[in-house]
């Protein structure tokens, strides 16, 4: 990650807790050998390892076109019905628990999990009985407890009752005792992780990509939201909005490399062009941002800033339609390809057209670039992945403001007039409904403040919607993805109804 290095990879097993999670097992002979018995001696080995804690987040790039694939945002795209199969079947809601794109995110945030686990084992003292003090101790704990809270986030939303364990890493005999958790359980530990993260952390931090306190409120926020405790949500959300972020000016260069890290940042998943970590048979696991090359355009030559991809991840024309006149948003999300060729003669712009599901449009919030990427060029972009940014957490506070026990929609209104003035430039477009009508305006504030950035199908999932906007939809099915085959092979998980 930029600036913060993966300096303890050889030492993992980068495989699902039911899997093999452990650590390498050694023989006797080899032993010259680290094992986790023998790790964590001093406090550059606790600052290590919590480095380590990070690393995973990376791995969960899919999160991003899956939820907006899912969603009446985007369609798979792709060279034909059977590029990214995974991505198809998610697309079209013909899932099985054999999609090796929701198996890698069960892996890598289990992996995560274990990984953070490891270090909340050894908090007090470490393997060896040792008490390792350091002044960073509180604060380093913070951000374990945050990328646990985040890992378990997104397996709560993804498929719904999941194994939930935080005392100890777990080994392969452990895994074939591990049931399910209620959903309910599952969310209290998150709350539990963030709120201890809060406590803990710096306001700021020099390192970018580090986790702040705001970025605990902003996701302890998000997680109130799912569960509808919309007073608690607008408590911890005003504390970010009363920090030191602000909304950029221009909508587009949020999401240019100069853009990252930027005034409205709040969260962001650091990726990197230049670390060695890629790998052709593990594509997410790598330093760099797959997600990028997914959604670039097929074959696109000339003197365009664009760089080739896979024209996966295609947004629709919905989503274009979705936009009125005059919002700057939707030419920074979606970029006809046919009209920029058109409009740019001098360019000698030549692609090829996306063969399936094509809709002529493309992500330009991550199309990729040219100078972006480095070494295995389709592994290794640097875009980092924008998870939450200040307008994500107005329209959230607006959405508790809403629908909180005492409604306040004046200021619910002004927070989505701040997000609908940058959009529009003026305001002309301010919006001063109230009650159910301001909750629905909210609701598509969020599509086209967010489009393509990963948000689509949870957001109708939690609201409600998704039965009534997403095509081929089972109501009691379809809010949770399957719980991966192996996973129930392994260790006898219950799979999700429908599946």
């Amino acid at each position: 990650m930029k600036n913060i290095k993966n300096i303890l990879y050889f030492l993992f097993i980068t495989m699902a807790f039911t899997s093999c999670s452990e650590w390498v097992d050694y023989s006797p002979k080899d032993d010259y050998r680290v094992t986790d018995q023998d790790y964590l001696k001093s406090s550059a080995d606790y600052q290590s390892m919590g480095v380590s804690v990070y690393t995973p987040i990376q791995w969960l790039n899919q999160l991003v076109p899956v939820g907006d694939i899912a969603s009446d945002n985007a369609v798979a795209g792709g060279e034909n019905a059977s590029d990214v199969l995974d991505l198809q079947n998610i697309d079209d809601l013909t899932l099985t628990a054999q999609n090796g794109t929701l198996a890698e995110i069960w892996k890598a945030s289990y992996e995560g999990i274990n990984r953070a686990n490891y270090l909340y084992q050894y908090k007090d003292k470490n393997p060896a009985g040792e008490v390792i003090a350091f002044p960073e101790k509180e604060a380093m704990y913070g951000e374990v407890a945050f990328l646990r809270a985040y890992y378990y986030f997104t397996l709560v939303k993804v498929f719904g009752n999941v194994p939930l364990f935080v005392d100890k890493k777990l080994g392969i005999a452990d895994s074939r005792t591990l049931k399910q958790s209620p959903k309910a359980d599952v969310y209290a530990q998150i709350e539990k992780d963030l709120t201890n993260a809060i406590a803990a952390l710096p306001s700021t931090d020099p390192k970018n990509g580090r986790i702040t306190k705001f970025a605990a409120q902003a996701l302890l926020g998000k997680v109130y939201l799912y569960q509808n405790k919309f007073d608690l949500a607008a408590g911890v959300l005003k504390s970010v909005i009363d920090g030191p972020y602000s909304l950029v000016p221009n909508f587009g260069d949020i999401f240019l490399q100069s853009g990252e890290n930027g005034a409205e940042a709040v969260f962001e998943i650091q990726y990197s062009n230049l670390s060695p970590y890629y790998n052709w048979g593990g594509v997410t696991r790598g330093q760099g941002n797959l997600a990028v090359q997914q959604c670039g355009i097929r074959g696109i030559t000339g003197n365009s800033p664009y760089a080739a991809g896979w024209s996966t991840n295609l947004p629709t024309q919905d989503l274009v339609n979705a936009y009125q006149a005059g919002d700057k948003r939707k030419d920074i999300t979606c970029l006809e390809i046919e009209a920029y060729k058109n409009a740019n003669p001098n360019l000698g712009i030549t692609y090829q057209v996306a063969p399936y599901k094509n809709t002529g449009l493309y992500n330009q919030k991550y199309l990729p670039r040219k100078g972006e990427t480095s070494g295995q060029i389709e592994l290794n972009y640097l875009n980092n992945q924008r998870i939450i940014r200040l307008s994500d957490v107005y329209l959230m506070y607006a959405e508790a403001l809403n629908r909180k026990a005492s409604p306040d929609d004046i200021n619910a209104q002004l927070y989505l007039n701040k997000v609908r003035q940058r959009a529009f430039g003026d305001n002309a477009h301010n919006i001063s409904a109230t009650g159910n009508t301001l909750k629905e305006a909210i609701w598509t504030e969020r599509r086209l403040e967010l489009g393509m950035e990963g948000d689509r199908f949870f957001d109708l999932v939690r609201s409600g919607q998704a039965a009534t906007k997403i095509k081929n939809f089972v109501v009691g099915k379809n809010e949770v993805f399957p719980i991966p085959q192996a996973e129930i092979d392994v260790s006898g998980l219950v799979q999700n109804a429908g599946y």
